[in-house]
């Protein structure tokens, strides 16, 4: 059975805590003085201009590129660390191989057995709804369709926090639809959910809570509601009437 939470590997790696996070380059601080904690539960939704740092805070979060100022500190550590946390870009990577094919290999290099991969692919594949496409090639999918395997094969992984950057940018309202249903099954499954959108529909519908950023700093945080009804700050208030921010 597919579940989340502490998964396989015994206590939660979470929170997650960013102290003083900075990063640069190119000469040019792009993330500064990011100071935040993502708690298990609330679905964590990160909003802001192009340019923003978005992307960049969701890297720096899953550890795929370092600080170069401060610290990112999960409560657990090594190979279990990485092991409970999984990743799904806006352009989902696919392996030649057919849909059951790409999650039945992230479930190999995760040490299953051959009888247990089997049984975990026919159930994701189930949940997500892609059971007739199990042996269709992963490439020649739809882009709906990709990227709904995408989260599929992470979800397969049980992981306690799925970081997703802008899975919806380039998809139709159906397969954006289709997408945000999933997160949403996912999400009920006990994982953590950590997103960046450029669609504020999508945010609404989605986050619990919000993380504004503007120019790479993190300029307001707080439950979604509130934020919406009334955001606190002069930048993010810009951002919500569709303003353009400089």
């Amino acid at each position: 059975m597919i579940a989340a939470g502490n998964g396989r590997d015994g206590a939660s790696i979470l929170p997650l805590r960013l102290e003083g996070v900075g990063y640069a380059a190119g000469g040019q601080m792009r993330i500064s003085d990011i100071d935040i904690e993502l708690a298990a539960g609330p679905r964590t939704i990160i909003l802001g201009p192009n340019g923003a740092g978005k992307s960049l805070l969701l890297r720096l979060c899953h550890g795929l590129i370092q600080p170069t100022a401060g610290r990112v500190q999960w409560r657990g550590s090594g190979a279990a660390l990485r092991r409970r946390q999984a990743m799904v870009f806006q352009r989902p990577i696919m392996l030649r191989r057919s849909a059951a094919g790409n999650i039945g290999f992230a479930l190999k290099l995760r040490g299953l057995g051959r009888s247990e991969r089997r049984e975990q692919i026919a159930e994701v594949l189930r949940r997500t709804g892609l059971s007739a496409l199990a042996h269709r090639p992963a490439r020649v999918l739809s882009g709906g369709e990709q990227q709904r395997l995408a989260l599929a094969r992470a979800w397969a992984l049980e992981p306690e926090v799925l970081f997703l950057d802008e899975p919806t940018a380039s998809l139709d309202p159906a397969a954006t639809r289709a997408v945000e249903e999933l997160v949403q099954s996912i999400h009920r499954s006990g994982t953590k959910i950590v997103m960046t959108t450029h669609d504020l529909g999508q945010a609404r519908r989605l986050a619990d809570e919000i993380l504004f950023l503007n120019h790479g700093h993190l300029v307001e945080t707080g439950p979604a509601a509130p934020f919406f009804a009334g955001p606190a700050t002069p930048e993010a208030a810009a951002f919500l009437k569709g303003e353009l921010t400089w």
